[in-house]
């Protein structure tokens, strides 16, 4: 991963990304630079275990990583976050290989599903005949807890849990830890006129150093699919903007976006309003990673 850091020495707080895309997971030429993996981010906070943030197919590769970094016979433990439960957000969670044997574990921490408990909605999807095995025939611990509008402690991190806009209860995260802040939105639906922003996003994203959100649209895009769920560029450098945060991280790229469109809809995000209030705009791709010293 290449490393970038931002501020001072001390105990960093880690941002990786494994999976970028939305809708999706695309592979091609037109997908090298960026990737083409679906929706994981990890947080790591010193020696302490990864934060997960989606599981995505960008799950697979994180795995693979921690593998390689602890060992095949370590038992890795993972906490995962999970936004909502779309295919492209819960597909890499039987493909991650710390959970394939004996003594990896995870507790996913995801939004409540009305009456059905959330470990059951999860079942129905990761089963046959849709999928040769059930997450509980996998030799990993894999556990479920329901939230919504919460605070978590995780280690020495505390993460703070909203309701967002999207399709169906979605849930985006703020991650603050030896001072810093991390909001993640990988999914938000953008207001038909593009300017307000709710109350919850603006509480996530209030003063981050780093805001990772939705940018799948643009202009001309969001205008056909205005009610699917997500965010265009544009509003995604107004979100930031608006809470005061220092770095936007663009996310969740759309599956049309190849690498020339991604490096052209940065610029344009680059010069849209209000950027020149932020430190930063940026797109996430696969192996970025990012250092928040302590303040």
């Amino acid at each position: 991963m290449a490393d970038r850091c931002l501020g001072g020495g001390g105990t960093a707080l880690r941002v990786g990304f494994y999976g970028v895309r939305g809708s999706c997971p695309c592979s091609g030429e037109q997908y090298v630079r960026y990737g083409g993996n679906t929706s994981c981010v990890s947080v790591e906070v010193g020696g302490e275990a990864p934060i997960v943030l989606d599981l995505g197919t960008g799950l697979r590769p994180l795995g693979h990583e921690l593998e390689e970094r602890f060992g095949l016979d370590a038992p890795i433990q993972l906490t995962a976050f999970l936004t909502h439960l779309h295919w492209d957000h819960i597909i890499g969670l039987p493909f991650c290989r710390p959970l394939l044997r004996l003594g990896g574990t995870m507790e996913v921490y995801g939004p409540p599903q009305g009456d059905t408990p959330l470990c059951e909605v999860i079942d129905r999807v990761v089963v046959p005949p849709f999928f040769p095995v059930q997450v509980k025939e996998l030799h990993g611990s894999i556990t479920f807890s329901e939230v919504a509008d919460d605070v978590v402690a995780v280690g020495s991190a505390k993460v703070t849990v909203r309701r967002v806009p999207h399709v169906g209860t979605t849930l985006g995260f703020r991650i603050e830890a030896n001072g810093n802040s991390v909001a993640y939105v990988s999914d938000h639906q953008a207001p038909n006129d593009l300017t307000t922003v709710s109350s919850a996003v603006l509480e996530l994203c209030d003063g981050a150093d780093l805001v990772i959100h939705d940018a799948q649209y643009t202009d001309a895009e969001f205008a056909e699919k205005a009610t699917w769920g997500h965010s265009t560029v544009a509003y995604a450098v107004r979100v930031a903007a608006e809470s005061g945060a220092r770095h936007l991280v663009l996310y969740h790229h759309d599956p049309l976006h190849g690498d020339t469109e991604m490096d052209r809809l940065v610029d344009e995000a680059c010069s849209a309003a209000g950027a020149s209030r932020l430190d930063a705009v940026t797109a996430a791709a696969e192996g970025l990673s990012l250092e928040l010293a302590p303040h």
